[in-house]
């Protein structure tokens, strides 16, 4: 059994495809040894940062050299880099509030699944004795899911950064991640609105006045649904403020709750996701919860070797995930 003080580490701990750097050092050094002692609660790559006295936050955090101070604390750079835009990815994440199931897979080839429900499979009528249940028809998508790479280019050289305090670096690499967290939800509300190749796009409900967006709107988005439940509403930046302007999310009472919880009135209990990528007088309306899957590639991808041997210079860090519609009409779009 090794221990976290004298494990070998190396920049070929990256090269798995199935597991990630910490998965590897957990299977090294599992966590449950420490149960009971003070390194309880840390993972094995948080007690390696430990061995090497590396400090990446607060007040007294390290330089970015103190990760080169040796070979096997090197091998630590490239994991605090994926960490620290997977916090930049989560602190902007929007995506887990409109998809229904995230999919890991190894490869670049995926088929989602594809179920186009009539009216009356939607509706689970009597079944006399001896008759046949009605059926669901659930099919492999005829195109692959698409797959889109996003992410930066991190140009600097050791020298540049190398006396740069770890905390403000992170702060570099976790906008690194809201820029990612943006694009992906981008690609996300693209393939509602237009479809993934399998299903077509989404509905259209047109307004009754044109250039403005009523509460018999959102009313008539809510009844076209059905029975789908419309628990998201996604809006650009000009709906959003006729959604908010009108007198219906104006009520006293509600606004007595915002400014007493901070809770925003949402149309018809639905969440408002502001989405500033959709273009156009367009709201989209869907149930989260069997509208869209999220499939990704791996997590987030950083260039090992440039990071280790040449320390920086050019090292690119990216996110490979793409998008499919499960219930394709469990999304309509209000045009206005």
């Amino acid at each position: 059994m090794a221990y976290f003080d004298n494990l070998k580490l190396e920049k070929g701990m990256y090269g798995n495809g199935t597991k990630s750097f910490t998965r590897i050092l957990e299977e090294l050094d599992p966590s449950e040894n420490y149960k009971n002692t003070e390194l309880e609660g840390l993972d094995a790559y948080q007690r390696q940062l430990k061995r090497f006295d590396i400090k990446v936050g607060g007040a007294n955090s390290d330089c970015v050299n103190k990760f080169f101070q040796s070979s096997d604390s090197a091998a630590l750079f490239p994991e605090y880099v994926s960490r620290a835009v997977r916090q930049g990815i989560e602190r902007a994440d929007t995506l887990s509030d409109i998809i229904a199931v995230k999919t890991e897979i190894d490869g670049l080839d995926y088929r989602s699944v594809v179920s186009v429900p009539t009216n009356d499979d939607k509706s689970l009528k009597p079944v006399a004795e001896g008759a046949y249940l009605p059926q669901t028809a659930i099919k492999t998508g005829e195109q692959l899911v698409k797959l889109q790479k996003r992410g930066r280019m991190l140009v600097a050289s050791y020298e540049a950064i190398k006396f740069q305090k770890l905390d403000l670096f992170t702060v570099t690499l976790r906008q690194i991640g809201a820029y990612i967290a943006r694009e992906q939800l981008k690609d996300a509300v693209n393939v509602i609105i237009n479809g993934d190749g399998n299903s077509a796009s989404a509905d259209t409900v047109a307004a009754d006045t044109t250039g403005t967006i009523a509460y018999s709107d959102l009313v008539k988005l809510w009844a076209e649904l059905s029975p789908y439940e419309l628990n998201r509403i996604l809006a650009p930046t000009g709906a959003m403020t006729k959604l908010l302007s009108m007198s219906e999310m104006k009520d006293s009472n509600a606004g007595l709750d915002f400014h007493g919880s901070g809770r925003m009135i949402t149309p018809l209990g639905a969440e408002l996701i502001h989405v500033p990528a959709i273009s156009g007088n367009k709201v989209v309306g869907l149930d989260k919860n069997c509208a869209l899957e999220m499939v990704q590639s791996g997590g987030i991808i950083t260039d090992h070797d440039k990071l280790i041997d040449r320390q920086l210079e050019r090292a690119s860090i990216s996110c490979i995930t793409g998008f499919a519609k499960i219930f394709p009409d469990s999304a309509k779009v209000l045009t206005y």
